[in-house]
């Protein structure tokens, strides 16, 4: 009997009869030869029916495949160069085959389609070749988040979606009615991270956030995953250093075990290869200050205005860019305005303004993928800050309560998940990132 595999196993039985199930990607061929390019989800490989080697009835359903139908086909695999799939260089004889469904009038076809025709289809969309290369790449980056982390000593520990308080902004919070009461739906998991350190010294939570921004901007999702690490005795320096650690890897990971999605996905990957340690470290005001010069160079109007910052004001994406432009890998900007942070982010000693804060900005336009701070661990000082940002106390008892009881000096980040494949993809727009994106005007499908 035929040994059921999957595809992307198939360079290992050539010369043996196995058996493949999966969808017909594509087909061609006429008269006695067709052509089925074959996916099961691992791969593809080219299936080839020649009416000498198979049953008239089994070649009649092989010449007959639409595109999407399910079969199960058996054969013998054949080392052949020419033969495309994925992995490429074999086919598969097929001695028969079993039709399971047949596709009819299946809406994405090999012609030009309008990105709206695409999302309003993409539990289709996801089947193509593109797709299927972007979302391993996803997976494989989430695994080497967590493996980098898990190697480092950290522990994962599972955060709230459902909370009682504001982790950022209260502007971008989703309201949900808890039971007569108000709550939230999670910006962030870092507060109740903070408690977790207590217990565990380094820990990360891993999960959906959601921020309610009325923004149609390529860099901004309503939904998005956040991988969010913590970590006791920690100053800024430090935390740079172990951002920094992780990204290597995570881009060495993908490199190491995509080579062909990336080529499915055009991705230039002697930038990738150029992310080595070290990356550069910037202040905000150098940042400024070099905005201010390049401004200066430039001639076009439009241009200087769109680049054109007053300090104390927070970087926008044509900034991010334009900052990022200046350095072939990604850069921590650190000491942003107090001003533009969240109220738990330490003030720099002597400059009350600025904040022991920092964002790496990846490189080619992609902005901001992390966002991270030393947290403030002075009781009164935190107090204060949300005294002044009229949060209200009540809520966050249980937070200013960690100050009380072996408070100790701590930092942490998150990197988006979505905006990090955006960038190591080199995706134009976050909608391609993720599998089923939640936009201002999607929730479908």
């Amino acid at each position: 009997m035929a040994e059921i595999i999957r595809i992307k196993d198939i360079a290992r039985y050539v010369g043996r009869e196995v058996t493949v199930r999966g969808w017909v990607y594509n087909k061609t061929g006429k008269g006695r030869l067709q052509f089925i390019l074959l996916r099961d989800g691992s791969g593809q490989a080219q299936c080839v029916a020649f009416n000498k080697e198979m049953s008239p009835e089994a070649f009649e359903i092989a010449r007959g495949l639409t595109q999407e139908s399910s079969v199960i086909i058996t054969g013998e695999v054949r080392a052949d160069e020419r033969a495309p799939g994925i992995p490429g260089g074999f086919e598969i004889g097929i001695r028969s085959i079993e039709l399971l469904q047949v596709a009819n009038d299946y809406p994405i076809t090999p012609k030009e389609h309008g990105t709206e025709f695409l999302m309003n289809h993409r539990h289709l969309w996801v089947r193509s070749n593109r797709q299927w290369a972007i979302l391993r790449i996803r997976a494989t980056i989430i695994k080497a988040l967590r493996d980098w982390l898990d190697d480092q000593g950290f522990l994962l520990v599972d955060t709230p979606i459902i909370t009682p308080a504001a982790g950022e902004e209260t502007t971008t919070l989703f309201e949900v009615d808890y039971f007569g009461e108000m709550a939230y739906l999670a910006q962030t998991g870092q507060l109740y991270n903070e408690a977790n350190i207590m217990a565990f010294g380094k820990v990360y939570c891993f999960g959906p956030t959601f921020r309610a921004e009325k923004s149609k901007t390529r860099r901004h999702l309503i939904e998005f995953w956040m991988l969010e690490p913590e970590i006791a005795f920690c100053n800024l320096e430090e935390l740079m250093d172990i951002e920094e650690g992780m990204v290597c890897y995570v881009v060495e990971q993908v490199l190491e075990k995509h080579q062909r999605e990336l080529e499915i996905i055009e991705r230039d990957i002697d930038k990738l290869a150029a992310i080595t340690s070290p990356f550069a470290r910037i202040s905000y005001d150098d940042a400024v200050a070099r905005l201010h010069q390049l401004c200066e160079e430039i001639d076009d109007p439009e241009r200087k205005a769109e680049l054109a910052i007053e300090w104390g004001e927070d970087f926008g994406s044509p900034q991010e860019t334009a900052i990022a432009e200046m350095f072939d890998k990604p850069v921590f900007v650190y000491h942003y305005p107090t001003a533009v942070k969240a109220f738990y982010m330490t003030p720099v000693a002597g400059r009350p303004e600025i904040c022991r804060s920092v964002d790496l900005l990846a490189p080619e336009g992609y902005g901001e993928i992390i966002g991270g701070s030393e947290r403030i661990h002075e009781l009164e000082l935190l107090e204060a800050n949300i005294d002044k940002m009229g949060l209200g106390r009540e809520a966050y008892q249980w937070y200013l309560e960690l100050r009380k009881f072996g408070t100790a000096p701590h930092a942490g980040f998150g990197i988006g998940i979505e905006r990090t494949v955006a960038w190591i993809c080199g995706l134009n727009h976050l909608r391609e990132t993720i599998p089923y994106a939640r936009l201002l005007n999607r929730k479908y499908p």
